[in-house]
């Protein structure tokens, strides 16, 4: 182990030594943010669109999240679930108000991915059955069983084989989910708006569809709002729009304004589970859960999820009237928004990154933007400008190149 390391090392090049090589890396180091805005290791400024792929609802450094941090951290920051706590306490009590009627049991983990795990091993221990089905275009998350729900072969090929009984069906595609259904199933699990699968939201008549279904056959319906949920989509939660509840509600992402947290909402279809078939080690720590209150507490003050929902309005019709051929479509709630392509994203993320903003791909061929709810209406229209010069600059290039 090395005793000592320069006070002035290229970031880059000792990341890449060190790192696993699992990620693809932009280059740029980022050193701090504040609100919408990220800084790199050179002092260029970046509107972050990616936010952490949307952990970041409240943006960077928000003042109470730092002092609810901070304070929290001065009194306890680990406590396990085989002892009581009172931040802990105060979450379950505010997120049984937060989430949708009949959910009022959570359990606590640190992860998106750790809640969809949890909720097949909760559907199968309440059903007594196997099988789950799920979507194609769906992501879930890349540990073993949120893997095998996740559709992309590119992230499932080379972990085969996976968990066993879980089958894929068109999204928004109610009578194929109908024909699968059996008494073997255990869960269907959807997006309420399809993230890594080009920004695509469910049909109101689907989902309700969906509930019906599963209501029928004694089958529950789980709810994936990893990436819709605390007000992304200018609801608290995705299902508000479909004034729909599942059975089980999977959270994670922009739960604790920054830090690792995940759940699991349980509904009264549920059986009472039985103790000591589950646990997390980290969930439910104190430090965690009291930034995940303070979370919830500013997207109230700080009326962001109705502003959300309006902002994210007036940022999806300027997109829509971009004067360019290259736009497919625009889709999505919020800000939560996709650009379906007629090209490849990958150069246009690119040269967004001259231009200072920060995006994300969803698949070859949509540019996916997740900005803080924070964002002002002048970087709005920043990102805005960018997407359309960007364009104008990549597309020539272009289409000389992929001519035939």
């Amino acid at each position: 182990m090395n005793q000592h390391v320069s006070l002035m090392p290229n970031i880059m090049s000792l990341e890449d030594r060190h790192t696993s090589g699992f990620y693809s890396k932009r280059k740029v180091a980022i050193e701090r943010g504040l609100g919408a805005s990220l800084w790199d290791s050179n002092g260029n400024e970046y509107i972050d669109c990616a936010t952490g792929h949307g952990v970041a609802v409240l943006g960077h450094s928000h003042p109470n999240i730092t002092t609810a941090l901070t304070k929290q951290a001065r009194r306890l920051i680990t406590c396990p679930e085989i002892l009581y706590n009172d931040q802990r306490a105060r979450l379950l009590d505010r997120l049984a108000i937060e989430t949708p009627s009949g959910i009022d049991r959570f359990f606590l983990c640190n992860s998106g991915t750790e809640a969809v795990e949890a909720a097949f091993k909760i559907a199968r221990l309440s059903t007594g059955r196997r099988e789950i089905i799920a979507t194609k275009r769906a992501f879930h998350g890349r540990t073993m069983g949120s893997l095998s729900a996740t559709w992309n072969p590119n992230y499932r090929k080379p972990f085969e084989p996976l968990v066993p009984g879980v089958e894929h069906v068109p999204y928004n595609d109610f009578s194929r989910v109908a024909e699968v259904i059996s008494e073997n199933t255990a869960a269907v699990i959807v997006e309420l708006i399809q993230g890594e699968g080009g920004v695509r939201p469910a049909d109101y008549q689907y989902l309700r569809g969906l509930r019906e279904l599963c209501n029928r056959w004694g089958v529950l319906l789980i709810f994936d709002e990893v990436q819709t949920g605390f007000g992304r989509t200018g609801k608290m939660f995705a299902c508000e729009h479909y004034d729909l509840a599942p059975d089980l509600l999977c959270l994670g992402k922009g739960m604790a304004g920054g830090l690792p947290m995940g759940a699991v909402g349980i509904g009264d279809r549920v059986i009472k589970l039985p103790r000591g078939m589950h646990g997390s080690t980290f969930g439910g720590n104190p430090l965690c859960c009291s930034t995940a209150i303070e979370t919830m507490n500013i997207l109230h003050s700080e009326q962001l999820i109705p502003r959300a929902e309006r902002l994210g309005r007036l940022f999806k019709n300027e997109l829509e009237t971009l004067d360019s051929p290259h736009i497919k479509e625009v889709r999505g709630l919020g800000f939560m928004v996709g650009i379906e392509l007629k090209m490849r994203v990958t150069p246009i993320l690119s040269e967004l990154m001259n231009r200072g903003v920060v995006a994300l791909p969803a698949g070859n061929f949509v540019l996916r933007l997740l900005p803080p709810l924070v964002i002002t209406r002048d970087q709005l229209s920043r990102v805005v400008n960018a997407i359309r010069d960007s364009l104008a600059t990549v597309a020539p290039t272009y289409e000389v190149a992929h001519a035939v």
